[in-house]
C-alpha cells in the first residue's frame, strides 16, 4: 500500500461516492477518514469488500452501547481528580465564527474514536488470524437482544462538522507540537485531530498546557486501559464475523501481496501512538463542550 496515495472525497465517482456516502452515514461523521481513503486510492475493490465486512460491526445497539461507555470512561476517569479544564471563546481569543468551527469539527472526532478503535482492532485480529466472536459467545444461548438490534437512530446524529487541517504547524506551535509528539510516542508526524487544533492556536496552545497532566497521569494511564479492554469485548462478542481472515481475501481474489499490505497497515494503526490517541478525542471535545452522550 502506498500510504501517500488517498481517494478524496471530492475526486470519487460511482461505486466509490456510494461508498463514501455509506460510510459517513454509518459513522455518523462528515467525512472519509484516511485509512479507508487509502485503501480506496490502493485498491478499491479490496476497500468495498472489507467495508461490507465490517459495516456490521456498527449498526447494533451494542455499539451504540460501547460508544457512549467508551467516552464516559474516558472522561470519568479523569474526572476523578477534578473538572476537566475548559475554554470558552473568550479565553482562547477567536472570532465567534472560529470558535464555532472548532467546537464543531473537534464534536467530530469525538463520534469518531471508538469507531476507529473497533474498526482498527477488528481488521487487525482478522488479518492477524486472530478470532473474531468466538463461538462461544456469538452463537451460545446467552447473546443479549442489544447485540442484534439496530443502533439508536438519534445516537450522534448531526454532530461535528468536517475536518480541515493544516499543513505546516504553524511556528508559533512548535513547542507544543514537539510536547505532542513525545506524549503519543510520534515521530515527525501530527495526527489528524492535532492538524486540526492547530488552526486555532488560541486553543489549542494553552488546553495543550492545561491537559498535558491530565494525560501524563495515571487517571489517563487507567482510561487507556479500560477503553481497550471495552473495544476487546465488543469484538468478542459480536455476533457477525466478517470474513476477512488471509485465507477469506485469497479464496475472494485477493492477491497475497495486497492482504499482507493491508495487515500490515492495519497493524500500524491497532497499536503504538493510537493506543492514547484515540482516548484523547473526547477530552479535547470536553474542553469546548461537544462531549456527546454517555450513556444509552
Amino acid at each position: 500500500m502506498d500510504t501517500d496515495r488517498q481517494r478524496y472525497e471530492l475526486e470519487t465517482t460511482g461505486a466509490e461516492r456510494g461508498l463514501y456516502e455509506d460510510v459517513r452515514r454509518t459513522f455518523r461523521a462528515p467525512f472519509v477518514n484516511w485509512i479507508l481513503r487509502t485503501l480506496t486510492a490502493n485498491d478499491p475493490a479490496f476497500a468495498r469488500y472489507l467495508w461490507g465486512q465490517v459495516k456490521p460491526l456498527f449498526q447494533t445497539r451494542a455499539f451504540g452501547r460501547l460508544s457512549v461507555a467508551y467516552r464516559d470512561t474516558v472522561l470519568s476517569e479523569l474526572e476523578a481528580d477534578g473538572p476537566l479544564p475548559t475554554f470558552r471563546r473568550t479565553d482562547t481569543g477567536l472570532s465567534p465564527a472560529e470558535y464555532r468551527e472548532l467546537r464543531g469539527q473537534v464534536a467530530t472526532f469525538d463520534v469518531v474514536a471508538p469507531r476507529l478503535a473497533v474498526l482498527f482492532e477488528a481488521v487487525d485480529r482478522a488479518l492477524g488470524g486472530d478470532a473474531l466472536s468466538p463461538a462461544s459467545s456469538a452463537d451460545g444461548p446467552d447473546i443479549e437482544y442489544d447485540a442484534t438490534a439496530p443502533y439508536p437512530t438519534w445516537l450522534d446524529r448531526d454532530r461535528g462538522a468536517e475536518p480541515t487541517m493544516v499543513d505546516e504547524v504553524p511556528d508559533s506551535l512548535a513547542g507544543t507540537a514537539d510536547a505532542i509528539r513525545t506524549f503519543h510516542g510520534l515521530d515527525d508526524t501530527l495526527p489528524s485531530v492535532y492538524r486540526c487544533l492547530a488552526q486555532w492556536p488560541g486553543y489549542l496552545d494553552p488546553a495543550w498546557d492545561a491537559l498535558a497532566p491530565r494525560f501524563e497521569s495515571s487517571a489517563f494511564d487507567e482510561a487507556v486501559a479500560r477503553t481497550t479492554d471495552l473495544v476487546d469485548r465488543y469484538v468478542d462478542s459480536v455476533p457477525y464475523r466478517p470474513r476477512l481472515t488471509q485465507e477469506d481475501l485469497r479464496s475472494g481474489g485477493f492477491d497475497a501481496s495486497t492482504v499482507e499490505a493491508a495487515a500490515s497497515l492495519f497493524r500500524t494503526f491497532s497499536s503504538g501512538p493510537v493506543e492514547t490517541v484515540l482516548p484523547a478525542l473526547p477530552v479535547w471535545a470536553a474542553t469546548v463542550g461537544e462531549a456527546g452522550e454517555r450513556s444509552l
